[in-house]
């Protein structure tokens, strides 16, 4: 299988990083295809923890060529701070590549972000800040800056002019700030543009190619399938698709050429920032698995939402994005527990239902339907088989497996790379 999709089964912060990172051994090119800064993907080699937020995660491999698609929104100087965070890291940057497709995020985009925010108010979408939304509003309204136009040293001048006179006049008119100084900004972004330029080319072409040649190459998203803008708890979602068909749109590839989807889901349920959640836990068990599982997310320090496993909302993003698989994490978080439960259905108005509703008012209503386990207490993670794990952890994996309807082939067991176990060959 020469091209396979790592997708967010929940909310986000399932652990795409790490499986990403597991099965990058593997393959020949990762590519991210879609979000922004505001992904956090953390990776633990040999005690050694790294955060990254652009950059894919097989980027610990220094063959690996690592891609940052067109469906990505650029940061500039997060992006420059990443690379020279991994080169004083002693790892190797010289195999990235930045889609000259890509958009990129300026400082009027993190001012919209923040203001209209707080005029939300107690609507607001629990955003990070970080100007994602504003850009790719930008994109869709054909009044963003690509990375081509960022390097065109002619035209970019004027471009920057055009648009800053716009986002200032709405900052002043608006919300009554003071944006950007055109002077300061043009000279900040021209030095930008110079760092970035060695790694940036037409990185469609550059995957085409690489599948054409028989390389292995990995997509991994951001964020997670019940975040997509179209497909998620809309309006409490990110701006862009995380779901599989999100990887052929931001890398540039045709669906035909897609093997396999592996959607990624922790044993249990985490959410950041705002929006319905059926099935969390904000009692006493809640606390102890955010805390046993270090739940606060890698970009924002937000601690997360947690919940137990459901297989309702994880039926819904299989659905929607073809899952061939699931790779299953956290699973060591859930030992000690006495009992586990898995949410199979809903209930709505008195009424059982097993689809994910598509109006927030009432997925609100929903109450999960349970089923209830029993827990495991061993501690199982220097295991190396799947045979190995306690027979109370398999059954969990078993009835979660036929809940949702898809294979699990992936168990993660910790946070360390060698702490995963691969039930079925994918690369």
């Amino acid at each position: 299988m020469p091209a396979i999709v790592i997708v967010g089964a929940q909310y986000g912060d399932e652990g795409k990083g790490k499986i990403t990172d597991f099965l990058a051994s593997k393959a020949d090119v990762i590519v991210r295809y879609q979000g922004g800064s505001n992904a956090g993907h953390t990776v633990v080699v040999g005690g050694e923890e790294f955060r990254l937020h652009l950059i894919p995660s097989g980027i610990l491999y220094p063959e690996k060529i690592c891609i940052i698609g067109n469906g990505v929104v650029l940061d500039p100087p997060v992006l420059i701070e990443e690379i020279n965070y991994l080169k004083s890291r002693n790892k190797s940057v010289e195999n990235i590549r930045v889609s000259n497709r890509a958009h990129v995020i300026f400082p009027y985009h993190k001012m919209l972000d923040e203001l209209e925010e707080k005029r939300r108010g107690n609507s607001k979408i629990g955003t990070t800040l970080r100007g994602i939304g504003p850009a790719y509003m930008d994109k869709a309204a054909r009044a963003g800056v690509r990375v081509a136009d960022l390097l065109d040293e002619t035209g970019f001048p004027e471009i920057l002019r055009s648009r800053l006179k716009d986002k200032n006049e709405v900052l002043k008119n608006v919300y009554g700030v003071v944006g950007p100084d055109y002077s300061s900004l043009l000279e900040e972004y021209k030095r930008y543009a110079e760092f970035l330029r060695p790694f940036v080319c037409d990185t469609s072409a550059a995957i085409n190619r690489f599948l054409k040649e028989g390389k292995k190459v990995l997509f991994e998203g951001a964020q997670g399938s019940l975040l997509d803008v179209d497909h998620g708890t809309y309006p409490y979602v990110t701006s862009s698709h995380p779901t599989a068909g999100g990887a052929c749109i931001g890398a540039g590839v045709g669906p035909t050429l897609i093997d396999a989807v592996i959607g990624v889901a922790k044993a249990y349920t985490s959410r950041v920032g705002d929006g319905p959640f059926p099935t969390e836990l904000r009692g006493e068990i809640g606390n102890w698995i955010r805390e046993k599982g270090q739940e606060y997310g890698t970009t924002t320090g937000r601690p997360r939402r947690v919940g137990w496993f459901d297989a309702t909302m994880v039926r819904y993003a299989a659905q929607v994005s073809g899952f061939s698989s699931l790779a299953i994490t956290r699973l060591d978080t859930l030992s000690g527990l006495p009992k586990v439960n898995i949410c199979v259905a809903y209930r709505l108005r008195g009424r059982i239902i097993d689809e994910y509703p598509a109006r927030i008012e009432e997925l609100k209503e929903c109450e999960p339907v349970y089923e209830e386990l029993e827990g495991w207490s061993e501690d199982f993670s220097r295991l190396e088989e799947y045979d190995q794990l306690p027979d109370n952890a398999k059954a969990y994996l078993k009835r979660l497996s036929s809940a949702v309807g898809i294979p699990v082939s992936v168990v993660s067991i910790g946070r360390e790379r060698a702490q995963t176990i691969g039930i079925q060959r994918l690369f």
